[in-house]
């Protein structure tokens, strides 16, 4: 199964980027505009909520945070782990959307915005404000 793989060196300490990447405040800090927490879930909104991610939190440690993707026809089964190192004053974020089924134009589309994605995420965690990538009534990938 092919994998998405991006690291990426940010100027703020772990657990900083942690607060960024295991909460549903924190994505909507550089991912999405529409985050919500139903049943303990958490659902990232996109085109008006016509397309919704449902992500649930499977491992939650400091220097690692998995979520099981569990809608999309492409992200379903798929994993988001957050893999942090401390370097300094600084993180190298290890990010890895695991388990793809096939390496489809929706993947390589995909990969493309993860790596925006972890520009905005080393923005936001180095308190500069690009904002959520999507907001609520933008493009999904």
């Amino acid at each position: 199964m092919p994998d998405i793989q991006h690291s990426i060196q940010i100027a703020a300490a772990p657990d900083a980027v942690h607060k960024l990447v295991s909460t549903a405040k924190g994505f909507s800090r550089w991912w999405a505009e529409d985050v919500t927490e139903p049943d303990g879930v958490v659902e990232l909104g996109f085109f008006n909520r016509n397309t919704i991610y449902r992500l649930r939190l499977k491992d939650n440690q400091p220097a690692e945070v998995e979520w099981i993707c569990e809608s999309g026809e492409e992200w379903n089964g798929t994993h988001l782990l957050f893999r942090l190192e401390a370097r300094g004053n600084s993180t190298v974020l290890r990010f890895t959307h695991a388990d793809w089924r096939s390496p489809s134009d929706y993947f390589t589309n995909c990969n493309t915005t993860w790596g925006e994605l972890m520009f905005r995420l080393k923005a936001a965690a180095e308190g500069k404000s690009n904002g959520p990538l999507f907001l609520s009534n933008s493009m999904a990938y």
